[in-house]
């Protein structure tokens, strides 16, 4: 295959070199009538433009303002070539390329955020959970007007993440602006070392066992499948949260559903060359759990986050709840084009077991809960029959003992306690929805 590619590469250089004798004749003589009239051939017309490709490269080498070597300008057209066919493809110099097999290895440095080209704009994907950009308080969905004081207009999403990444400690200042906000946000963020735990789990009471992912690097399936054998007593429900999760790779995301679902489709792949027409399905011998599950998702959970929650929507295998996600359902793949440089090209795009499309559409969870918190209000004014004078202190006894552990549990790492699930109202309903299927499955 890579044989093929510089082969490739070989005849459109033999076909540029072609072109230059072929320039220097195109105009030589005014065309008859019929010509202008005849449509050119598919080979006429590549030389054309390959001429014409050509002809611009040569000017701007001798009379561009800024000394420029016909390799740099090479790869400037490369890279104005790739970020012009659509939001995702780019071309991959050595350092873009070397951060990107670093970064779905699970550890990477910057500031912790996955960005995108949206409508133009430089947004936010998502923040990864834990990280300075997180830890600083950037939203998804927030969109970067300055980095530095280097305004982004016009910025390529290369050169953008070139800027934010840099050595640990490093201070960073990004401007934003935020819906609902009236004035652009100022955001001082120190670099660290990003290392994702994408995978970790907790309890919520006895019976319902809460999995977070938060990228899907490397590790997702066998961090999943260690907390499901971990916390086997405390999974009658299970709740996975791929809110902010940005997606990452493919394999991971279909593993994850095929965990849950023991047969059928989870994702097909269909692109112009049927070569990369690709199905996925489940199997029932990595089906480790066939509890009541619940999925929560939002406008930052992307790409493969929204296979994993569309796949188990339409298997009615998970009850969706959230928001609507970002919409990123087009397939990307590396191709190598020298030993240190490659290209990222959109191939593909994907579709879900029903036959539907993610791209630009999303997933609409099946019950719509936006962000934010219980309000609880106590009634410091009832009278409860602890409050009585001659109340039976044992059953008191048992109630402090409650309290007792109640406040114990807000200390353990492990547990969600009532109280916090106050502070995340989505979690509050994934929570309620599960206690409820836990019941009817009895």
């Amino acid at each position: 295959m890579k044989n093929k590619k510089f082969m490739f590469l070989g005849a459109v250089s033999a076909v540029l070199a072609a072109s230059l004798t072929f320039s220097t004749t195109l105009f030589a003589k005014e065309p008859t009538a019929k010509a202008a009239v005849e449509k050119p051939s598919t080979e006429a017309s590549r030389l054309q433009a390959l001429a014409k490709f050509t002809k611009v490269l040569s000017i701007v080498e001798r009379y561009n303002v800024d000394d420029l070597t016909i390799e740099e300008l090479m790869d400037k057209a490369l890279k104005g070539m790739m970020t012009n066919l659509d939001a995702h493809s780019n071309y991959l110099d050595a350092k873009s390329f070397e951060s990107l097999k670093v970064q779905t290895n699970g550890e990477f440095g910057g500031l912790g955020i996955t960005v995108g080209m949206k409508d133009g704009a430089l947004t936010v994907i998502a923040p990864l959970e834990g990280t300075p950009a997180d830890k600083a308080g950037m939203k998804s969905g927030d969109i970067i007007l300055k980095i530095d004081d280097k305004s982004t207009l016009g910025m390529s999403l290369d050169e953008a993440v070139s800027i934010m990444r840099g050595k640990k400690g490093d201070p960073i200042d990004v401007t934003i602006v935020r819906t609902g906000e009236m004035k652009p946000i100022d955001i001082h963020i120190v670099r660290d070392i990003i290392k994702i735990e994408s995978v970790y789990a907790k309890t919520i009471g006895d019976d319902i066992l809460y999995l977070r992912v938060t990228s899907f690097d490397k590790k997702v399936v066998e961090g999943v499948t260690k907390m499901l054998k971990k916390y086997e007593g405390h999974s009658k429900g299970i709740i996975l949260d791929l809110r902010n999760n940005p997606g990452g790779l493919l394999d991971q995301a279909v593993g994850l559903v095929d965990i849950f679902v023991d047969n059928g489709k989870i994702v097909s792949q269909k692109g112009r060359d049927t070569r990369e027409n690709e199905t996925y399905s489940a199997s029932p011998q990595n089906t480790l759990t066939t509890a009541p599950l619940a999925v929560l998702v939002n406008g930052g959970s992307a790409s493969a986050s929204e296979i994993v929650a569309g796949a188990l929507q339409d298997h009615k295998r998970a009850v969706v709840l959230g928001t609507k996600t970002f919409g990123k359902g087009s397939v990307q793949v590396i191709l190598p084009i020298t030993k240190t440089d490659a290209i990222k090209l959109t191939v593909a795009r994907y579709y879900l077991p029903s036959g539907r499309t993610i791209q630009a559409v999303g997933v609409t969870p099946d019950i719509k809960v936006l962000a934010g918190s219980v309000d609880t209000v106590e009634n410091k004014f009832a009278i409860k029959e602890a409050d009585l004078k001659k109340h039976l202190e044992s059953e008191l006894e048992k109630v402090d003992g409650k309290k007792k552990k109640e406040s114990e549990d807000e200390d353990d790492k492990t547990i969600i306690t009532e109280k916090q699930l106050t502070k995340d109202i989505q979690l509050k309903e994934g929570t309620d929805i599960m206690k409820a299927l836990i019941i009817v499955k009895g």
